[in-house]
């Protein structure tokens, strides 16, 4: 699973013009999901994700988590993380998980990090989406289950 987080002030999803998923503080997660991936990666990247040191403390330095804060999340299937775009022009998506598979993972993945107690709101798996991001910093993370990068 690969995922894109970035720190917020404030994000929402629309679809078709109509808002889906918002939050106030917290991050927002642009999910990807592989075709090797299985809940352990689910498992691996939610804990990492709602534990990275990614907030501000007292002093300013990066030194809270998403729980410290009691932040919010934004969670959004985005299966283009995984296109290759080493060779040509076109981006080749041989690496991402069919849409079977995807769509339990990135469910399972939501029900994970809301076992955590975030609040978790997201937007609709497979559909075409507006997502407006108030990046805080900005604060852009990548993290691989696979430890690929």
């Amino acid at each position: 699973m690969r995922a894109v987080v970035q720190r917020v002030t404030k994000a929402s999803v629309s679809v078709d013009g109509k808002i889906v998923g918002q939050i106030e503080k917290g991050i927002v997660v642009l999910l990807g999901v592989g075709k090797d991936d299985n809940i352990d990666d689910a498992k691996y990247l939610a804990e990492k994700i709602v534990n990275l040191r990614i907030f501000d403390d007292n002093d300013g330095k990066m030194n809270l988590s998403l729980l410290d804060v009691q932040g919010s999340a934004l969670i959004i299937s985005q299966f283009t993380l995984y296109g290759d775009c080493r060779r040509g022009r076109r981006p080749s998506y041989s690496d991402s998980a069919n849409p079977e598979l995807a769509k339990e993972l990135y469910e399972k993945f939501i029900e994970l990090v809301r076992g955590y107690g975030v609040h978790v709101e997201t937007g609709i798996f497979a559909a075409y989406m507006q997502v407006e991001i108030h990046n805080d910093g900005p604060v852009t993370l990548l993290l691989d289950s696979k430890k690929v990068f």
